[in-house]
């Protein structure tokens, strides 16, 4: 089933974006890789390694790009109140969010920050977009920080390290629902992202179906093939090889 998203009414793109949640709410990573050189995609759709999970857990989501560039200056040469108020001007002028007010139910932020050390996530933002919908953050730089307050609401970020500024005079806001380039893989808006413990993996949403249904062959045969060893070990059959 692959359909052409430029043919497609607007409750049928809504409808096909369900059915892809869904078709891939149980595949992991690695499922999905097996799936996309099925196809052969072998040499694309894998963010390098060096992005990595703040913590441990699995997501499933549509992408939502935004594209954030280094801040050319100059620096604010104000300090205490006179700095606060510019700092105000900052965020409402120069590195806001427009891409925040149309976050959907299972969007993946994918944001390109070109790879400034900057957190331009953090606690209250992503619990912001969390309540909105957003299901989980890719960043090619920082891009997190007070990473405590966001493990401890399981806010999944993927990131290639963490950072403690603010985006003040460093990052602005360039364009949002464009392809971005993050870890090696570029990122359009409606790619399939899946993300767990061994990284991320993006497929375009163009293989979306073909991708899923060898990536469930793949699932299928390793659920079977483990359960065996499970029998033979003696252990209690678990989720993963039922």
């Amino acid at each position: 089933m692959n359909k052409d998203m430029r043919n497609q009414t607007i409750e049928e793109v809504k409808d096909d974006r369900k059915e892809i949640l869904e078709l891939y709410k149980d595949l992991r990573v690695t499922d999905v890789r097996d799936g996309m050189d099925w196809v052969g995609m072998h040499g694309y759709g894998t963010v390098h390694h060096s992005i990595k999970p703040l913590y441990r857990t699995k997501v499933v989501g549509i992408a939502r790009t935004a594209r954030y560039m280094p801040y050319e200056g100059p620096s604010p040469r104000v300090t205490g109140e006179e700095y606060t108020d510019w700092v105000k001007w900052y965020y409402s002028e120069v590195c806001n969010d427009p891409w925040g007010k149309e976050i959907e139910e299972g969007d993946f932020i994918c944001m390109d920050v070109s790879g400034m050390d900057v957190g331009i996530l953090g606690s209250n933002n992503t619990l912001d977009f969390k309540h909105k919908g957003a299901v989980g953050y890719l960043t090619n730089g920082g891009g997190i920080r007070d990473t405590d307050e966001v493990i401890m609401q399981q806010i999944p970020v993927w990131s290639k390290f963490v950072s403690q500024g603010m985006d003040q005079a460093r990052i602005r806001f360039d364009s949002k629902d464009v392809p971005v380039a993050i870890g090696g893989v570029a990122v359009y808006p409606g790619d399939v992202i899946v993300a767990d413990g061994d990284g991320v993996v993006v497929v375009p949403r163009k293989l979306a179906y073909k991708v899923a249904q060898y990536a469930h062959q793949e699932l299928k045969g390793d659920k079977a093939g483990r359960r065996r060893l499970y029998e033979k070990l003696g252990w209690e059959l678990d989720e993963t090889v039922l």
